[in-house]
């Protein structure tokens, strides 16, 4: 087959970010005044054009990249270097994103003669919500008025609208003027733009900054100092533990290698810097930037194998935005976790209910079932005891208020009039569809959120157990055990050799077959005598596409390659089958499903896999599978995905008790070795290597802190 390298997503685009703040230019490090071009502030488009000419010509970049996560720099040539005797003279801009942003204008002289330019900078600011730059539709508009400072050099924008407060101040910083470095005459305003011109004497430099600072509800954000070095904030600070906790792995198998590579540079680079859990990620770039509560959950789950920092944050930060009261705008009752928040113009015009919006059935049993997991890796007793009573009310929220007719399965309803429709983890308008293609009506009660319910119930019993109420985790244990039979006897479709994908409001089964069952498969909740026969049907050629499962079988009435969740491929899921896969021992399985996550990384550029890739089969035809169109890249548990993988591949588990790890490896032939550098359990850090021998089977070796390494067999997968 043809090989296929190097893929962009959103290939139009480069995007910088750094905490809840995101820059979005073309190629050429421009912003054109094009959606969905932008910088954007806490959800909101505070720079949307931005015009520069030099002697009345505009410099086009021919080199551009992002330096880190929060920088990028663009070079520019504004006298051509090729003619002599005059030389080169060069510009740079500079990028520096934090809580506002800084733009360096850079000039560097190779000529022999002095020169003269003329900038001129033409600056627009919409104040568009991120939602209606994306969608390139506005839903709400007011005229811009500018103040021009001369004494300060600087210019005001702000936004008419009555019912928001909202500004943006431009301020232009010349550099130190000298004979080395240039002159500067005094910045001018008129007609909407700034001048300035600069005397760059031979082999000069000279420079000056463009100062952006959004204007938010009375609060200045201000823009970080002119360095490529990390800012000091919050997201900042957060970026820089990651990167200093997130494990390494070294492999023969370079594109493995470099897919990890890729996914822990992403994951140390998207945290929103958000008190109390600074470390948590946002969803993707370039358009969710804000919380997601079971995004942030699910990402650093799977990531538990690089560090457990992302994953305590994700616990810390969902826990501060539990729902206290009935509100049916914001879909929000007490005890259940937040699905979305944002500080958008739309927002907090009312237009939608995002600014705390608790549409979602799936976060509060993730927030349950992850603080078990977090106490099984770290042993973190501190962090749980605060956490329970949150838990606490979490599974009130469950008993009280998620199973709608008491039938014992959790059904979601909307009851915001813009609301999100489906809440479980399969969110879009028209991703629950019955055998003929019908949209399902709510109430639903989709089969993952049963099994995530199973999992909640078993693994927050032993952070309950662990505290010391041994009581109530056994009538969570006790519970879960029903809820397992139950669920096998309602949802199980033997024709299909699979689960139904919901029950509906007649609670009859929703007789799609879907990739719900690998999140069946993860929870444990497939009776063991099940799971090889659920595997395979996951397997099957309708469901797995050569580059992964199906969201819904292609020989589905509503099958389409490129929906959201009718048929497309999202890689998060990769990591959470792969684990379920490993868990009932199905290893053929599982080496296939790794081998297609890892050589669809190895399409994109830098190894790094998108929100969302087409459905569409791996075959002659299709030399790659296509990108859904408004994927996200980065995408945080795309990223979180790989880890996960391999973490499947191990079959490690935690035993924090024995300050040890479980292990039952199971490397393919064509991953021979795999070396992770800097493991954490419990208070050990470590290094894991595994080599696989001739006859399949593996060599353990460790250094660095005492860990015991226990071949266990894979029984149940934590």
């Amino acid at each position: 087959m043809t090989q296929v390298r190097d893929l962009r997503v959103r290939p139009d685009l480069l995007y910088v970010s750094s905490g809840w703040n995101v820059l979005i230019t073309d190629v050429f490090g421009r912003i054109a005044g094009t959606d969905p071009q932008g910088f954007f502030a806490r959800n909101t488009r505070v720079l949307s054009r931005e015009r520069l000419t030099v002697n009345g010509r505009e410099p086009r970049a021919f080199s551009t990249a992002k330096v880190g996560a929060h920088a990028a720099l663009s070079y520019a040539q504004l006298v051509d270097g090729e003619k002599l005797p005059h030389r080169g003279v060069y510009l740079m801009v500079e990028r520096f994103l934090g809580e506002g942003l800084r733009t360096r204008y850079r000039l560097e002289s190779y000529s022999d003669e002095e020169q003269r330019f003329r900038f001129e900078l033409e600056l627009d600011a919409d104040f568009a919500d991120t939602d209606e730059a994306a969608q390139g539709r506005r839903q709400q508009e007011a005229p811009v008025t500018g103040t021009w400072s001369p004494a300060a050099s600087q210019l005001r924008l702000d936004y008419g609208h009555p019912d928001l407060d909202l500004a943006v101040t431009f301020t232009v910083i010349p550099a130190a003027a000298s004979p080395e470095r240039g002159h500067y005459r005094p910045v001018s305003y008129h007609d909407g733009g700034l001048a300035l011109d600069v005397s760059l004497p031979p082999g000069g430099m000279a420079s000056f900054d463009v100062v952006t600072e959004p204007v938010i509800d009375g609060v200045t954000w201000h823009a970080p100092p002119g360095t490529f070095s990390e800012p000091d904030d919050l997201a900042a600070r957060a970026r820089t533990v990651l990167w200093g906790e997130l494990a390494t792995l070294r492999s023969t198998n370079l594109d493995v290698a470099a897919a990890w590579q890729s996914a822990v540079g992403d994951l140390a680079c998207l945290p929103l810097g958000e008190p109390p859990g600074p470390a948590a990620p946002i969803a993707g770039l370039p358009i969710y930037q804000q919380i997601f509560g079971r995004d942030t959950l699910t990402a650093g789950w799977q990531a538990l194998l690089a560090g457990p920092t992302m994953l305590r944050d994700a616990l810390l930060l969902n826990a501060a935005h539990v729902g206290t009261r009935i509100d049916d705008w914001r879909d929000e009752e007490p005890g259940k976790m937040i699905h979305q928040a944002r500080h958008g113009p739309l927002s907090k015009l009312n237009k939608d209910p995002f600014t705390a919006y608790y549409g979602d059935w799936s976060t509060s049993p993730d927030f349950l079932m992850f603080l078990g997991q977090y106490l099984a890796w770290t042993g973190d007793l501190d962090t749980v005891h605060e956490l329970l009573p949150t838990a606490r009310l979490a599974h009130q929220w469950l008993e009280r208020y998620a199973d709608l007719d008491g039938d014992g399965f959790i059904e979601y309803q909307t009851r915001s009039k813009h609301g999100v429709k489906n809440q479980g983890w399969k969110d879009s308008e028209t991703a629950i569809v019955d055998e003929h293609g019908k949209v399902v009506e709510n109430p639903i009660a989709t089969s993952e959120l049963q099994a995530y319910h199973y999992a909640a119930l078993r693994h927050s019993a032993m952070a309950f157990a662990a505290a010391g109420d041994r009581a109530f985790a056994a009538a969570l244990v006790a519970k879960a055990r029903r809820l397992r039979r139950r669920f096998h006897e309602a949802f199980w479709m033997p024709e299909h050799g699979c689960y139904a994908l919901a029950l509906g409001p007649d609670k009859r089964q929703v007789r799609s077959v879907n990739s719900n069952d690998g999140h069946l498969l993860a929870t444990g909740i497939v009776p063991r005598a099940f799971g090889p026969v659920v595997a395979a049907r996951l397997l099957a050629p309708d469901m797995f596409s050569g580059w992964g499962v199906r969201t819904l079988s292609s020989d589905h009435p509503a099958y389409d390659p490129f929906s959201y969740h009718r048929g497309s491929v999202w890689p998060v899921e990769a990591g959470t089958v792969a684990i379920g896969l490993a868990r009932y021992g199905c290893w053929n399985h599982l080496h296939r499903l790794a081998k297609a996550t890892f050589e669809a990384a190895a399409l994109f550029e830098g190894h790094r896999l998108p929100e969302v890739i087409s459905g569409l089969p791996r075959d002659e035809a299709h030399p790659y599978p296509g990108v859904y169109p408004h994927s996200c890249s980065p995408q945080a548990w795309s990223a979180s995905t790989i880890i996960a993988v391999v973490q499947a591949l191990l079959a490690l588990r935690p035993a924090v008790p024995v300050r040890g790890i479980l292990v039952d490896p199971h490397l393919p032939e064509w991953l021979p070795d795999l070396a992770l550098e800097g493991v954490r359990v419990g208070g050990a850090t470590f290094d894991l290597t595994v080599r696989r021998d001739r006859h399949g089977g593996a060599k353990i070796t460790t250094s660095g802190d005492r860990i015991r390494v226990l071949r266990w067999p894979v029984s149940w997968f934590g």
